[in-house]
């Protein structure tokens, strides 16, 4: 008997060794930051608690492979700087206060109307590209916005046919000679006018010229007797263009704008 009771004493005390050994391990694991994370006050847990950086990792290249896959070809990169600049500080002194006082002193409804009669106008030398382009589908929507919208829409100064499910669609040479297979050339930043490249800006002067040519509503040549005409579509242009210089807030505006101009270019190109 007595035996009996001091081998289950034996076998009481090993347990209770080998609950004590456990216990602690136990505990460490709980307390391990890394292995349990505590969530934060947001109820989420911090990913980058536990993130160690690879010693091997060399940063300048993984910056330069960066900056490579952003690279843009801009071989006269200070001069389109100092243009950049230039349509910066225009921009900001002339054009929005410009657009500013057009908004003061005009209506809603007359401002919608006159971006409604120069987008109308746009639509022709937007129809001669989806024709040269091959666009069957495009062509034959465009052909029948500028017919709603000159005739149901007196001139363009309504636009019935976007509420008839023909939305504004917009095509010009730049893209047509993509479409081609003509290379963009080197990046360019026009005054005034912007991001461009040596393509494109060969589009927009044969677009400029073959609307002069078509003379579409003889807006033409009515804007060479009055000027103002041209004025008011510069103005309604600005209006109409969300975009805002400094709006990026990034020291590297430049490059920005340089990269999504380029890609945004080669996804119309190809749609």
């Amino acid at each position: 008997m007595v035996k009996r009771l001091l081998l289950a004493t034996a076998l009481l005390a090993a347990g209770l060794a080998q609950a004590e050994e456990i216990a602690p391990r136990t505990s460490v694991i709980e307390a391990d930051p890394v292995l349990a994370p505590s969530a934060g006050d947001d109820g989420f847990i911090d990913p980058l608690r536990s993130l160690k950086f690879n010693p091997g990792l060399n940063q300048r290249e993984f910056e330069r492979s960066t900056l490579t896959a952003l690279n843009v070809y801009d071989p006269l990169e200070s001069v389109n700087r100092r243009i950049y600049h230039f349509n910066y500080r225009f921009d900001q002194w002339v054009l929005l206060p410009t657009v500013q006082g057009y908004q003061y002193v005009t209506p809603r409804f007359v401002r919608t109307g006159v971006s409604n009669f120069f987008s109308n106008l746009g639509d022709v030398p937007n129809l001669f590209n989806s024709v040269l382009q091959l666009k069957g589908k495009r062509s034959a929507e465009i052909t029948a916005r500028l017919m709603f919208n000159t005739i149901i829409g007196v001139g363009g100064l309504w636009d019935p046919a976007t509420k008839m499910g023909l939305p504004h669609q917009s095509e010009d040479f730049g893209q047509t000679l993509g479409f081609y297979g003509v290379p963009d050339g080197p990046y360019i930043v026009l005054p005034i006018l912007g991001p461009s490249n040596l393509r494109d800006t060969t589009g927009v002067v044969v677009d400029y010229a073959g609307e002069q040519a078509v003379n579409f509503l003889n807006v033409a040549e009515a804007s060479t007797d009055h000027p103002e005409i041209f004025f008011l579509r510069a103005v309604d242009k600005r209006y109409t263009t969300a975009f805002r210089y400094g709006q990026l807030n990034s020291p590297f505006e430049y490059e920005k704008v340089r990269y999504v101009y380029t890609q945004a270019r080669k996804l119309q190109i190809a749609e």
